[in-house]
């Protein structure tokens, strides 16, 4: 399989496995959303790695398999691009990006769909879609204007120059920048750490925030008020006063 899902201590790493660069193809892009679905649904997973291997992360779409598409059947295939990536980027859960190597086109949008991206040292991240004399089509022009702001995020978009990861860093690109051997296990402790927590609470603090950004203050207010109200009916409310109260704060266990 060029995608696949495995589960260690509550998390769930969606690993690229397509050498020797990642290419995401149609087979791959369909994959990811089937992954990125079920990590949603299943219960043993609590946090989510996208991970591209200790080399690459993934360099981009598959020029190939593109230079064959009309615009007929691209019409046709740029709602499914962007749905698979909308799959990882809604699975209701925390999800960090494990970057090694290059992140671009596709690639970096796929980053870009995590909530927390911890980036190998040697990473290189860009959006050189300019270059082919396309735009970003996987979400690339939403979601990284709404991570570095709209000028930075022309300046990549226009130009497809690569970002190194010290840049990325300081524009808030990347969140953490390790050593290249350290990348995935320091996605993963970031990862296991959330699993252990309460998984309703996570989940409403994700979609607050997310549906937040996509509407007015008044409404993203009214989003947030809604689920705080809602999670004093759950269990993990109960257990963290309870333990709160009884054994001070940072103490609870979560099922």
């Amino acid at each position: 399989m060029t995608v696949t899902l495995e589960v260690r201590d509550n998390v769930g790493t969606i690993r690229l496995d397509r050498p020797p660069m990642n290419a995401l193809d149609v087979a791959v892009q369909d994959r990811l959303r089937e992954l990125a679905e079920e990590a949603g649904r299943r219960d043993d997973v609590r946090a989510v790695i996208l991970y591209g291997g200790e080399k690459v992360f993934a360099a981009g779409a598959d020029i190939k398999e593109m230079q064959a598409m009309d615009h007929t059947a691209m019409v046709v295939r740029s709602r499914a691009l962007q749905e698979s990536f909308t799959a990882v980027a809604r699975i209701p859960k925390p999800v960090v990006a494990a970057v090694t190597g290059y992140a671009l086109g596709g690639g970096c949008e796929l980053a870009l769909c995590a909530d927390f991206r911890i980036a190998a040292d040697n990473a290189k991240l860009g959006q050189p879609e300019i270059l082919l004399g396309l735009i970003p089509g996987a979400g690339g022009t939403q979601r990284l204007a709404r991570l570095v702001g709209p000028s930075r995020a022309k300046d990549l978009i226009f130009t497809g120059r690569q970002v190194k990861a010290e840049e990325a860093l300081a524009i808030g690109f990347v969140d953490r920048v390790v050593p290249a051997a350290e990348v995935y296990e320091q996605a993963h402790a970031w990862a296991a750490r959330l699993a252990r927590g309460p998984a309703l609470a996570l989940r409403a603090a994700k979609e607050s925030v997310d549906a937040g950004l996509e509407t007015d203050i008044d409404t993203g207010l009214t989003i947030e008020r809604n689920w705080f109200a809602g999670l004093f009916a759950t269990e993990d409310r109960e257990r963290g006063m309870r333990s709160f109260v009884e054994e001070g704060p940072g103490k609870a266990e979560f099922l």
